[in-house]
């Protein structure tokens, strides 16, 4: 039965409740629409096909510095400074 699963709307349904659905779909949920208690169509999260997806390793010239670079804990006394706490001199 379409009716039983929240995921199924019935198409009469579908058009008294336009707005929350929209918003379910917008939210990331699929709502399969049923006409005659059979899946009709799909409502689905639009992804904008011109904004391109992140891809990892786009500056392969990153790769070669050393982890000591990105991962080494600051000296004391920058680090302080960094906190506000340093009130000497450099």
């Amino acid at each position: 039965m379409a009716e039983a699963d929240p995921k199924f709307v019935n198409v009469h349904q579908a058009k008294t409740n336009y707005s929350k659905l929209l918003e379910r779909a917008h939210a990331g949920e699929e709502i399969i629409l049923a006409k005659d208690g059979k899946p009709y169509a799909k409502m689905v999260p639009f992804h904008d096909p011109s904004k391109p997806r992140r891809k990892p390793g786009r500056w392969p010239e990153l790769r070669n510095i050393p982890s000591r670079v990105w991962f080494e804990p600051l000296p004391e006394d920058e680090l302080a400074a960094w906190e506000g706490k340093y009130s000497g001199e450099f």
